[in-house]
């Protein structure tokens, strides 16, 4: 896929900022659309990993796409910031609209994208830098040189992150010393650094041990107030713990390969589809039934 980069202030930039900007750190209307997905598939190669995928995200709502391994969750997840471009063999067809502008346009620079659409990985990575240098690391890249302005910046991402005051003391240190939990916390710190309207989270407490998983699962309640959420996550229950929204995934035989490719099942308010799913395959899954 190739990639047509850009500068801020070119039109194709412009757009992309003037739509982050109408939320901009300020709690969008509730139920107002961020994502409409329409029709999207991946392949790698020959093989189709994920596809005719539908659904629309919705601002300061926390979306949780669960399903069996394998199924498309993470591959989809990629798509709304075009983590996928870096795989060479990487196609995505169909559309993901953001604010009505299409990520995938040919004007439009994937490196922009995820200024706007930040992410949040399976495994804590920090930066083999100091505390404050793993946060102010983003805003520093995008030209912000002034001190006061990062020392206040990486207080407010940290408190952000629920960090600030175990820290606070120790900015200076490695952050390759904070437990894995305060890690976490860190890159979700990181990721808020450079103000963005989406969060992606692929698997985010699939390493940590409950009481830090418990601690993440608040902070993306207290977030979700200034963020739109979307996770990947093999845990039910979290699902159904902190989402307002779930999508089910699951895999068919692909009659040509003979392989399983990922399909959107079923997707809605959280509550009904752990209570009342539409399709038998949503209720065979959250019952443990099946998967």
């Amino acid at each position: 896929m190739t990639e047509k980069v850009h500068t801020m202030h070119e039109p194709a930039d412009e757009s992309v900022d003037s739509a982050a900007r109408s939320t901009g750190g300020v709690a969008a209307p509730a139920n107002k659309l961020i994502f409409s997905v329409n029709d999207l598939s991946v392949d790698y190669g020959a093989f189709t990993a994920v596809r005719d995928v539908t659904l629309g995200i919705y601002a300061n709502d926390i979306t949780a796409f669960i399903g069996p391994s394998g199924c498309g969750k993470s591959t989809v997840l990629r798509c709304f910031n075009r983590m996928n471009d870096t795989i060479k063999s990487a196609k995505v067809h169909g559309s993901i609209l953001y604010h009505d502008i299409d990520l995938y346009g040919p004007t439009i620079s994937a490196t922009q994208v995820r200024r706007h659409i930040g992410m949040v990985f399976q495994k804590p990575n920090p930066f083999p830098k100091s505390i404050y240098d793993n946060v102010a690391y983003g805003p520093r890249l995008a030209g912000l040189k002034n001190k006061s302005e990062l020392d206040e910046l990486v207080e407010t991402s940290l408190r952000g992150a629920a960090l600030w005051d175990e820290v606070k003391d120790r900015l200076k240190s490695s952050a390759l010393g904070l437990s894995g939990g305060q890690q976490q916390r860190l890159c979700i710190g990181r990721a808020l650094a450079v103000k963005p309207d989406v969060i992606l989270m692929d698997e985010p407490c699939s390493a940590l041990d409950p009481i830090a998983t418990a601690r993440i699962e608040d902070l993306m309640q207290e977030i979700k107030q200034q963020y739109t959420i979307i996770i990947v996550t093999h845990n039910m229950q979290q699902a159904a713990r902190v989402s307002d929204r779930t999508a089910f995934f699951t895999t068919e035989v692909n009659s040509e390969s003979d392989r399983r490719t990922g399909v959107l099942v079923e997707y809605g308010r959280t509550d009904s589809i752990f209570s009342q799913p539409v399709d038998d395959r949503t209720e065979q899954y959250v019952t443990g039934r099946f998967g």
